[in-house]
């Protein structure tokens, strides 16, 4: 897999709001946010689309699924409401080719599924 943005985030080379990290994975919040709340998690381990992730390693999937949700619970807008959103490919809108999972918040995002 090539190097990417996330690659120089995770090693501290390119500066990033890091909120939050463990051995699996670390966030960050995004500098062009869709949302007053919209952050990154990203793996440490390398897939560069949700394609390129083999079934014994599907627990990564759940690893960022259940970081964004403590996330969302500690930052107090869990019972609001978050909006979690994987792209996969320049159709789905991936422009970064690491997995990564996106954490909208703190307003109301409305419907999800217009063509853009």
């Amino acid at each position: 897999m090539s190097e990417t943005i996330f690659h120089k985030i995770q090693r501290r080379e390119i500066p990033a709001d890091i909120v939050y990290e463990d051995e699996h994975l670390f966030a960050f919040r995004d500098i062009a946010p869709q949302a007053p709340v919209h952050v990154l998690f990203v793996p440490k381990q390398d897939f560069a689309t949700l394609n390129d992730v083999p079934d014994d390693s599907a627990a990564v999937i759940g690893r960022l699924a259940t970081a964004a949700a403590r996330y969302a619970k500690s930052q107090g807008f869990s019972e609001d409401g978050y909006r979690i959103v994987m792209n996969c490919n320049g159709d789905g809108g991936q422009t970064v080719f690491q997995i990564h999972l996106h954490l909208l918040a703190g307003a109301p995002l409305g419907r999800f599924g217009t063509p853009g």
